[in-house]
């Protein structure tokens, strides 16, 4: 059972889940709703990451990708394909029941997370479904039992998020990819030029987050040379430091959001 959750990619998969509750907390949704939110996310989440799986499985075995449990044999694929079909006819009733312009926008998401699986992920076009799904989410949750919606901005802030997090993400497998034929976006850019990239787009999202909800000044100017330095550092070095400079970006990111929603 737990080669089948690590099947389903459990670290986004939860992060995002989280992400989506945080935001029905901040929204000022009552107990029941953030409960169905976070279940719709998390049955959406799910289906992704098993659909990912499924798809890669003859790609990840031609790799000898030892990490997946499908293409190792720690998983069947059965089982997977069957819990994956199930996740997404949770995922549509749940995610109606939160009201049906809600709903709408998030199955959205969910299909904008399959269309990577199923071959956006492969073209230049790779970004877009994080785009698509990262600032869906708070439209999704704004929209919830009839709700008004977020500011502007939150949703931008979070398709940035999304394509920063997407260049990131790949990075460390960029070779595995590239064996197997997989020509995403930071794939065609290369490793350095991603990170950098990625830097830009999550320093853009801060910037986004402290001129659209007006935080406090000292927060603000902590949270904007926090995330200077480490643009710097990323800039001027390079592998896992710079990678892991990009990752603190988004933390950053995240706590600015969330300080800007409370």
């Amino acid at each position: 059972m737990r080669a089948v959750l690590r099947a389903a990619h459990p670290g986004p998969a939860l992060a995002v889940t989280l992400a989506g509750g945080l935001l029905a907390v901040a929204a000022g949704l009552d107990a029941l709703w953030v409960a169905l939110v976070v279940a719709a996310v998390f049955a959406g989440q799910l289906s992704i990451g098993w659909s990912n799986d499924l798809v890669d499985l003859a790609r990840d075995r031609a790799a000898h990708r030892g990490d997946k449990p499908l293409a190792n044999g720690q998983a069947s694929a059965a089982l997977v394909r069957g819990l994956c079909a199930a996740a997404v006819v949770l995922c549509v009733p749940l995610s109606l029941a939160c009201g049906l312009v809600a709903g709408a926008v998030h199955l959205v998401c969910v299909a904008a997370g399959w269309a990577y699986n199923f071959g956006l992920k492969s073209t230049a076009w790779s970004w877009a479904p994080y785009a698509v799904a990262f600032g869906g989410l708070p439209v999704f949750v704004g929209r919830v039992d009839g709700g008004s919606g977020f500011a502007r901005w939150v949703p931008v802030v979070g398709a940035l998020l999304g394509v920063g997090a997407h260049l990131v993400n790949v990075v460390p497998d960029l070779d595995d990819d590239a064996a197997t034929g997989v020509r995403g976006l930071p794939h065609r850019l290369g490793a350095r030029v991603s990170v950098l990239l990625a830097c830009a787009l999550l320093a853009t999202g801060s910037v986004v987050v402290v001129l659209g909800a007006g935080l406090d000044l000292v927060l603000a100017v902590v949270g904007l040379v926090v995330v200077a330095a480490l643009v710097v550092v990323a800039a001027t070095s390079g592998g896992r430091t710079a990678f892991r400079a990009a990752m603190a970006i988004a933390l950053v990111d995240v706590l600015l959001l969330a300080a800007a929603l409370r």
